[in-house]
């Protein structure tokens, strides 16, 4: 009764739910850790399996956990310039932490 209807046109992946896009994601067989994925990472991998073409636009939430990823390597680098007591270097590292930190700020 309250289920779907066969015969009817599926929404646009933009409008469907997290939860839908995973069902969605676990009906087609190229897609692996659908469950681990955000929205935007769901709809990019249906869309590839489907074939359909990435509309040009906006950056997906994918450049923020690279850029996150880049600043965590970047700490680790300017701990290491302290603990040598290199402030030049610690300085640029700590520049580049800002800078990488306001990209992931616009991108969200």
């Amino acid at each position: 009764m309250g289920g779907k209807k066969e015969g009817a046109k599926e929404k646009p992946l933009e409008k469907m739910t997290s939860k839908d896009l995973r069902e969605v994601a676990k009906e087609i067989d190229g897609i692996v850790g659908a469950h681990g994925m955000n929205k935007p990472e769901l709809i990019s991998a249906i869309r590839k399996a489907r074939g359909i073409e990435e509309p040009a636009g906006k950056k997906g939430g994918a450049d923020v956990r690279e850029i996150k990823k880049k600043i965590k390597e970047l700490k680790v680098k300017r701990a290491q310039a302290i603990e040598t007591d290199d402030q030049k270097m610690a300085g640029i590292y700590r520049k580049r932490i800002v800078r990488l930190k306001k990209k992931t700020r616009r991108a969200a």
